[in-house]
């Protein structure tokens, strides 16, 4: 199982590999390369929020 800062570092390489690919798909005028990087931002967005949550649980007990 991931701790809360390994989700949050894997959330946020996610939410540039999709930054990075949304710029691909707009500079060659490609829009199913675009919404998959939208996509994947959000996926890294969701995974960066669970380890978030995973150390806010942490710091409670």
């Amino acid at each position: 199982m991931a701790t809360g800062t390994q989700d949050k570092a894997k959330g946020a390489g996610t939410k540039a590999a999709g930054k990075a690919k949304e710029a691909a798909g707009k500079a060659t005028n490609n829009t199913k390369t675009e919404a998959k990087g939208k996509a994947q931002q959000a996926k890294g967005e969701v995974q960066k929020g669970k380890g978030e949550a995973k150390d806010s649980q942490k710091k409670k007990h």
